[in-house]
């Protein structure tokens, strides 16, 4: 348990392939009839092969005509990562806020967060009219420096100094909040992003608590 002697820190995690299993837009576009092309897109995105925001908006275009209730059924699709929950709660417990931050979308992080008892969500939203998804991305991408500039707004209202912040991602968009973050750490990661974190974790989410800022 908790003894009490760690210093309040934010805690900001990725949400595909870091705090769920899956890649919600692949999942979107398996209801599109599109996967296999989108997969092949985000591989190399996350590789950093490509920039991120062409990419998201070629994997979207994949997705125009798709009714809204395809929200509801990839949110019955979504596994959370092995640890993820316990993680969540242990940082509950602690008083620690936790944000998650995607370049996925908020029709389907904002619900999985929110059973979670998190509050603080930035993520992508996809244009609807009449019901039905247009392709489009509504407003500007959540893309790496979005990230990083999210961790920073969410440090600054809460008053907490960058130094107490922590950040969780697996893909080269989330390089720039590593960076920005006292502690970056890369979960089950690619490559150049778990070369480039403070820490690399495989496995259990909640492994990243026998780091040592969880612990000071």
């Amino acid at each position: 348990m908790h003894n009490g002697t760690a210093a309040t820190r934010l805690v900001v995690m990725d949400v595909d392939s870091t705090f769920i299993t899956g890649e919600v837009v692949e999942m979107l576009a398996a209801h599109a009839g599109s996967e296999a092309l989108v997969t092949g897109i985000t591989e190399r995105a996350m590789r950093g092969e490509i920039d991120f925001a062409q990419s998201l908006h070629e994997r979207v275009a994949t997705l125009a005509g798709l009714p809204v209730a395809v929200f509801d059924d990839v949110l019955a699709e979504v596994e959370l990562t092995p640890g993820a929950a316990e993680l969540v709660t242990e940082l509950q417990d602690r008083g620690w806020p936790v944000g998650l931050v995607s370049g996925g979308f908020v029709e389907v992080a904002r619900p999985l967060a929110a059973r979670l008892g998190i509050t603080r969500v930035h993520a992508n939203r996809l244009e609807v009219r009449d019901g039905r998804l247009t392709g489009r991305v509504d407003g500007p991408v959540v893309d790496r420096a979005a990230k990083a500039a999210t961790l920073a707004a969410w440090a600054a209202e809460l008053g907490l100094p960058m130094e107490r912040t922590i950040a969780i991602g697996d893909g080269a968009n989330d390089l720039d909040m590593l960076a920005a973050a006292a502690t970056g750490i890369a979960f089950n990661a690619k490559p150049v992003v778990a070369q480039a974190a403070d820490h690399a974790v495989a496995g259990r989410l909640d492994a990243v608590l026998a780091l040592a800022p969880f612990a000071a």
